[in-house]
């Protein structure tokens, strides 16, 4: 299978070697260097496309991909905005997207998971849920891709929740507002260069549940995107990793 990779930071090298491990070849390599070789001609040399830029950048990928009917994986966070007008245009072109704010298997058996728990918690109302995400300092977005998908499916499934709210704490502690009954708090902390921990935790009076998912590296989430890779080929359609991955919740 060859592969461009749009956008060659620390997650594109990470899945460049795991892609060459599972004897794929990487035909194209953008990032913000060599913008001008972004092009339908180039892309039409790879069999996917896999993009892990910025925000800023990520619409124009997908659309370059679009014209050059090369499937698309997007690991990139922070353009769900323009999901619905995205997934048309994908309908519309007879193109093939795969999308997730988590490609890693563990993280995406935690959002199964998670959904279950959620679920079964509405017999017991009287446990308080928040969801707390910690990540290095880098990071741009807050809440994290995944402690959006996480979030949305405890408000998915529970009954008591209906919208989250998002606080942001970089140096030290910091006041949090007064959260309303039917709002699920995001925590958000940055910490030097973890890579990434979630923690889905219900409170009561009595006791504290604590359900976690914590990242030793990048690895997990690049491999993910190469097996989203490898699975969209010869597929047209607007996906989600759950399409991959399988998970049937009832």
């Amino acid at each position: 299978m060859k592969i461009a990779l749009l956008g060659y930071g620390k997650m594109g090298k990470i899945i460049e070697q795991i892609a060459l491990d599972r004897k794929h070849e990487i035909v194209l390599k953008i990032d913000y260097t060599n913008l001008d070789e972004l092009t339908v001609d180039n892309l039409t040399k790879a069999d996917v496309a896999i993009e892990f830029s910025t925000p800023d950048s990520v619409l124009n990928n997908i659309r370059q991909c679009f014209e050059a009917k090369v499937p698309i994986i997007i690991g990139t966070t922070g353009w769900y905005g323009q999901l619905q007008q995205i997934k048309d245009e994908c309908i519309k072109t007879n193109n093939a997207l795969l999308y997730a704010s988590n490609f890693s298997v563990g993280v995406n058996i935690f959002f199964h998971m998670n959904q279950i728990l959620a679920k079964l918690m509405n017999r017991y109302p009287y446990y308080e849920v928040q969801v707390e995400e910690i990540h290095h300092v880098q990071k741009l977005d807050s809440p994290s891709g995944t402690a959006m998908t996480i979030a949305e499916g405890i408000i998915d499934n529970l009954d008591s929740k209906t919208e989250w709210v998002n606080v942001l704490q970089e140096n030290g502690d910091e006041p949090i507002d007064a959260v309303k009954s039917n709002q699920l708090l995001i925590e958000s902390l940055r910490i030097d260069s973890v890579p990434g921990t979630h923690t889905v935790i219900y409170d009561s009076e009595v006791d504290m549940i604590e359900f976690k998912h914590t990242a030793h590296n990048r690895s997990g989430f690049a491999l993910g995107a190469v097996l989203a890779a490898e699975w969209i080929q010869n597929k047209k359609g607007f996906f989600t990793a759950s399409d991959m991955f399988n998970f049937d919740v009832k």
